[in-house]
C-alpha cells in the first residue's frame, strides 16, 4: 500500500465511479432497495478489502447473488434475506478454516462459462419490468415475470420508462467499445436524471436514502423451524464462494506475479457478508467487472478496494438526495448493459467448437440457472462435466497385446514361446469407469498356455480395477491359464493386496519386477508342459488338469 499509494487511490475512485449505480441497480433488483445496495458496497467492500485473500478483488452486491436472493425476499422477507447472510457469512469462514478454496480450480471452464450465461441471462429478464414501466406479476419466475410485463406493455405503453433504460443501455454499450476508460454508466445515469427532472417525466424514482449507515444491529436475527433459511444459506454461501474465487483467478490472470490466497479469500468473504447484515446490507461477494475495473486502472495492493468503499460512503453522506432523484428506469438500463457485457462471444464459441462434451456441459448449466437456480446449475454441471471426463479418461485405458522379444531366444525357442504365451500392456488407469472393458477384452483372448501381464504403465488402481483384475486372473486360471505380473508399481500393491491377489501370486511366484523375469518363469512352465519327464516345479497331481488343458491349447 506504502509503495504506488497514488495509483491505488486513483483507482478506487474509478472503481467507486462504475460501482455507484450498478449498487444501487442490485439493490433494488434484490427486493431491500437501493439503501441495501450501497450499504452493502460500503461495509462489504471494505471489510473483504482488508481480511479478504487477494490484493485486487473489489466486493460488494453482484447479479448472481441478486438472482438467488430474490426468492429468499419472496419467501421470508427482509430479515430472512439479513439472517441468511449472517449465516452464509459464518459458512464462508467455516470454508476458509477448513482450507476448501484450494479446491475451486478443479471447476471445468464450460461450467464457469455456462454459469456466466444463465446468471446474465437472469438479470436481464429480472430487468424487463423495470425497464417497460409495467408490473411483473406476483411470481418469482424471471421469465414469466418478462413475458407478462411485455404483454402489460403491449397493452398499455410505457415510453418514458423505455426510454430511458434504452438509453441509458445503448449508451454504455456503444461508450464501452470507444471509449472504454470512461464512466459512461455514471454519466448517463446522471443524464438520465437530469432528463426526468427537467421534463417531469412520469417514472419511478429510487427515493430516499438515508445519509449515513444504520447504527449495527442483529435484531433481524432468527432461526424458525423452517429449514429453509439454512438450506438458502448454503446455497448463498456456494455461489459466494464460487463467484468470489473464480474473481480473484481473473485478476490473477490480468496481472504479473499476483496470487491470491483461496483460503482466506473464503474467510475475508465470510467476515463481510457477516458484517454487511448489521447494517442492513445484502449478502456479497467479489465483482468480476469491478475487479476487472480496479486492475486496468493501475491498482497494486488493498488500498484501491478500500478507496472504493470510502468514496460510496461519501456518496452516501454528502450526496444521498441527489441520488434519491435517480429513476429505476435507469438503473435498469445499467443492468440490462452489463448483463449483455457478460457474454464473451468469443468464448462461448471456442467452447462450443472444442468439443462436444465441452458444449453439452456449458449448454447445460446455463440452460439449469436460468430454469431452476444458480447452485443447482452448478451442481449439475460439475455432476455432468465429471462423468465425461471419467468416460474420456476410461477410453484412455488400453489392453494391448505386445511381441516377445526375439533378441533373448533361438529362432526354434521362440516359435514355441509364441505357441503358448501371450504379453499384454496395460495402459491408462484401471479404475472403476474403465474395468469391466478391460475384463471382457482380457479374458475373449484365446486358449493360451501363459498369459504375462505387464502393468508398468497402469497409472492408478482403485478397489473396483483391483476386483476386477483379480475377476480376470481367476477366470483365466480356471480355463488352464497360468498368469504372471510384471511391473506392479509399488503404489498400486495395496490394492492388490487388499483383493487377496498379490499374495497368491507371490507365493506362487508369479509376480516378477520386469519383463524379462516373467518370460522366464513362463519359459518354465512352458517347459514343465512341453517336456513333463522335466517339470518346473513341485506342483501336485491334483494341479494336472490345468497341464492337460494347456497341453491340448498347444496341440500335444
Amino acid at each position: 500500500m506504502r509503495r504506488r499509494p497514488g495509483r491505488d487511490l486513483v483507482a478506487g475512485v474509478t472503481v467507486a465511479v462504475v460501482a455507484l449505480p450498478l449498487a444501487l441497480g442490485f439493490g433494488v433488483a434484490s427486493g431491500l432497495g437501493a439503501a441495501a445496495g450501497l450499504a452493502t458496497a460500503i461495509v462489504a467492500g471494505a471489510v473483504a478489502a482488508i481480511f479478504g485473500g487477494s490484493n485486487l478483488q473489489v466486493s460488494g452486491p453482484t447479479g448472481a447473488m441478486t438472482v438467488v436472493l430474490v426468492p429468499i425476499v419472496a419467501t421470508y422477507g427482509a430479515p430472512g434475506v439479513l439472517t441468511v447472510g449472517v449465516l452464509a457469512g459464518l459458512l464462508l469462514m467455516v470454508l476458509g478454516l477448513l482450507r476448501v478454496g484450494r479446491y475451486m480450480r478443479y471447476v471445468p471452464a464450460p461450467v464457469v462459462e455456462g454459469f456466466t450465461v444463465g446468471i446474465a441471462a437472469v438479470i436481464f429478464l429480472q430487468q424487463v419490468p423495470v425497464a417497460l414501466g409495467t408490473d411483473g406479476g406476483s411470481g418469482t419466475n424471471v421469465t414469466a415475470a418478462a413475458v407478462h410485463a411485455v404483454m402489460s406493455f403491449a397493452a398499455h405503453p410505457h415510453w418514458p420508462a423505455i426510454g430511458l433504460s434504452a438509453g441509458v443501455a445503448l449508451t454504455m454499450l456503444i461508450g464501452a467499445r470507444w471509449r472504454p476508460s470512461i464512466p459512461f454508466s455514471l454519466l448517463a445515469v446522471a443524464a438520465a436524471t437530469v432528463l426526468t427532472t427537467a421534463a417531469q417525466l412520469d417514472v419511478v424514482l429510487i427515493g430516499a436514502l438515508p445519509a449515513t449507515l444504520p447504527a449495527p444491529s442483529l435484531s433481524f436475527f432468527h432461526l424458525t423451524a423452517d429449514s429453509g433459511l439454512l438450506a438458502a444459506a448454503v446455497a448463498v454461501a456456494a455461489l459466494a464462494a464460487i463467484e468470489s474465487l473464480l474473481s480473484a483467478t481473473v485478476a490473477d490472470g490480468m496481472t504479473v506475479g499476483s496470487r491470491h490466497n483461496p483460503d482466506r479469500e473464503l474467510f475475508g468473504q465470510g467476515l463481510a457478508n457477516l458484517a454487511a447484515p448489521l447494517f442492513g446490507g445484502v449478502p456479497a461477494t467479489a465483482a468480476i467487472a469491478r475487479t476487472a475495473v480496479n486492475v486496468r486502472s493501475g491498482a497494486s495492493s488493498r488500498l484501491a478496494a478500500l478507496t472504493h468503499a470510502l468514496v460510496l460512503a461519501g456518496v452516501m453522506l454528502v450526496a444521498a438526495p441527489l441520488v434519491a432523484q435517480i429513476p429505476l428506469a435507469a438503473l435498469a438500463g445499467v443492468l440490462l448493459a452489463t448483463a449483455v457485457r457478460m457474454i464473451e462471444v468469443g468464448s462461448l464459441t471456442v467452447m462450443a467448437k472444442a468439443s462436444r462434451s465441452d458444449a453439452v456441459v456449458m449448454a447445460l448449466t446455463g440452460t439449469v440457472t436460468l430454469a431452476l437456480d444458480v447452485v443447482k446449475a452448478v451442481l449439475l454441471g460439475l455432476v455432468v462435466a465429471g462423468a465425461l471426463a471419467l468416460r474420456s479418461v476410461a477410453r484412455a485405458a488400453t489392453v494391448r497385446e505386445m511381441p516377445l522379444d526375439s533378441t533373448d531366444h533361438r529362432t526354434e525357442e521362440l516359435e514355441l514361446l509364441r505357441q503358448h504365451i501371450v504379453a499384454y500392456r496395460l495402459e491408462g488407469p484401471l479404475f472403476f469407469a474403465a474395468a469391466h472393458r478391460f475384463l471382457l477384452e482380457l479374458t475373449e483372448t484365446a486358449h493360451i498356455a501363459v498369459v504375462i501381464l505387464r502393468l508398468s504403465r497402469v497409472t492408478a488402481i482403485d478397489a473396483t480395477g483391483a476386483l476386477v483384475l483379480r475377476d480376470a486372473v481367476d477366470r483365466l486360471e480356471q480355463r488352464g491359464t497360468i498368469v504372471h505380473l510384471s511391473g506392479l508399481r509399488p503404489e498400486h500393491e495395496r490394492a492388490l493386496s487388499a483383493v487377496g491377489l498379490l499374495a497368491r501370486l507371490r507365493t506362487a511366484g508369479r509376480c516378477h519386477s520386469s519383463t524379462p523375469e516373467a518370460i522366464a518363469a513362463a519359459q518354465a512352465d512352458i517347459a514343465a508342459v512341453v517336456d513333463p519327464v522335466t517339470p518346473a516345479n513341485d506342483s501336485p497331481p491334483s494341479q494336472d488338469g490345468a497341464g492337460r488343458e494347456r497341453t491340448d491349447a498347444s496341440g500335444r
